[in-house]
């Protein structure tokens, strides 16, 4: 099978490369994780231009039908150079929903001004007591007078406090764990009842916890079907694990790299530490790490996207190699750096915090190997 990018594909990762080389050194990056904010306007402007944030949509929609592999060279490029920005927030989570059940002007209103960088969203689909079931929603919208009238709490909600829309899903029927009675809502983050608590997560990103107390909002905001939001909900948070795994396979491969040249460079009883077998057995264990990882990466953003079932295997595969390879090879980096390896002024350590990050982020690798193994029929 040939796994070569088409000249298209190759100039999206060349032109992401050259903007984080030149404009987004690590000095700037920490200055961004520092601000209020956790990301640059002008940086993620800087997306928007290059068109990055229209490719995962369809023409119809104002995209550039774009695919898994578009998708998987600029979150590479991104975890190689520990960008902030929400691209995943707003493209892949709160877009993903938009794209597959938005009507023309909900798409018109919203999706439009996501792809332009006009609007911030998220989704804010993990609640205190969910962990990493989709379906455990105890936030409640129960009709009122013609609107709906939602109560709830959700937790860790990425870009929660920068987002003007927030879309939430919440239960219209049936019991708390129910695949069916799911409704997806969108919500303005100036909504009367919406209390929002505002911190760092450990890679220095901005997330949030949201209450929400009898947040009225109208039969208007509803995307797709009531009770029937569960299939979209899984799909896109499904889309956004295989990015953030592209995400990771880049801060693997980032982690390997500045080793194996801090090793050339860190002497010790004379000669580089690179020049002790022990340590070079270990560095060639990484690296096999990172490749057996992007051979996964490329089994799942190659399977057929129509075979849903074939493709969450993939996807769960892949997270669980990320969960214990990823943990393995951000280990091995920081211990052959030292203990600067765990210091703030040092990369090394925040490519491990994001990297241990998105080990928990949707699904950690216990809940995927058991994903894979009922998919597989063990």
């Amino acid at each position: 099978m040939d796994f070569s990018i088409t000249e298209e594909q190759s100039a999206i990762k060349d032109v992401i490369a050259r903007f984080i080389e030149n404009e987004y050194d690590f000095e700037k990056r920490m200055k961004i994780a520092e601000s209020d904010s956790a990301y640059d306007k002008e940086v993620y402007n800087f997306f928007v231009e290059q068109g990055f944030t229209a490719i995962p949509f369809s023409e119809e929609d104002g995209g550039l039908n774009g695919g898994p592999v578009e998708t998987m060279l600029i979150m590479k490029e991104i975890g190689r150079g520990l960008v902030l920005e929400p691209f995943l927030e707003n493209i892949i989570l709160a877009g993903g929903i938009l794209k597959r059940l938005a009507n023309q002007h909900q798409k018109d209103e919203w999706l439009n001004k996501i792809i332009n960088g006009e609007m911030q969203s998220t989704l804010a689909f993990t609640e205190p007591q969910s962990r990493f079931q989709l379906n455990d929603v105890a936030t409640t919208a129960n009709k009122k007078e013609g609107n709906f009238i939602l109560n709830g709490k959700k937790s860790f909600v990425l870009n929660g406090s920068e987002s003007d829309l927030i879309i939430v899903p919440a239960r219209t029927s049936g019991s708390q764990t129910d695949l069916k009675g799911i409704t997806l809502f969108a919500v303005k983050k100036d909504s009367a009842g919406i209390e929002m608590n505002s911190y760092k997560s450990v890679d220095g990103r901005s997330a949030a916890e949201i209450k929400l107390n009898n947040v009225s909002v109208s039969s208007d905001s509803i995307i797709g079907e009531i009770d029937n939001g569960y299939d979209a909900l899984e799909a896109t948070v499904d889309e956004a694990t295989l990015a953030i795994c592209a995400e990771a396979t880049g801060i693997m491969k980032s982690l390997h790299d500045k080793t194996v040249e801090y090793s050339k460079n860190r002497v010790q009883f004379g000669i580089p530490i690179g020049g002790f077998q022990a340590l070079q057995h270990r560095m060639v264990d990484t690296l096999m790490a990172c490749e057996e990882t992007e051979s996964i990466l490329l089994w799942a953003i190659t399977t057929e996207q129509d075979d849903k079932s074939a493709l969450k295997k993939a996807i769960s595969g892949l997270k669980y190699q990320i969960g214990t390879a990823g943990k393995h090879v951000g280990q091995e980096a920081v211990q052959l750096h030292g203990g600067m390896g765990i210091s703030w002024e040092l990369d090394i350590a925040h490519l491990f915090k994001r990297l241990s990050a998105i080990e928990i982020l949707f699904g950690n690798a216990d809940f995927h190997m058991k994903r894979f193994i009922e998919l597989s029929n063990v």
